[in-house]
């Protein structure tokens, strides 16, 4: 099963960046998504930012995949 994650975008250099999520860091490709910022959210899925979303949008996915958890 693929499942993709919203995670925050921490460092960005270039086309890519590094996201992270509760500690776990993780290189991504932002070839997919416009104009994303350090402390901006993305929806990852197999090393690419697919979607950006906002922080509130973030958090209430997160707090779904902690009570499925």
């Amino acid at each position: 099963m693929c499942l993709a994650v919203p995670m925050e975008i921490i460092r960005r250099q270039g086309n890519s960046a590094v996201v992270q999520i509760n500690g776990v860091e993780l290189s991504v490709s932002l070839d997919l998504v416009d104009d994303v910022q350090v402390g901006d959210y993305v929806i990852v899925h197999a090393g690419f930012a697919i979607q950006s979303l906002s922080v509130d949008e973030a958090r209430e996915t997160l707090a779904i995949f902690d009570r499925l958890s």
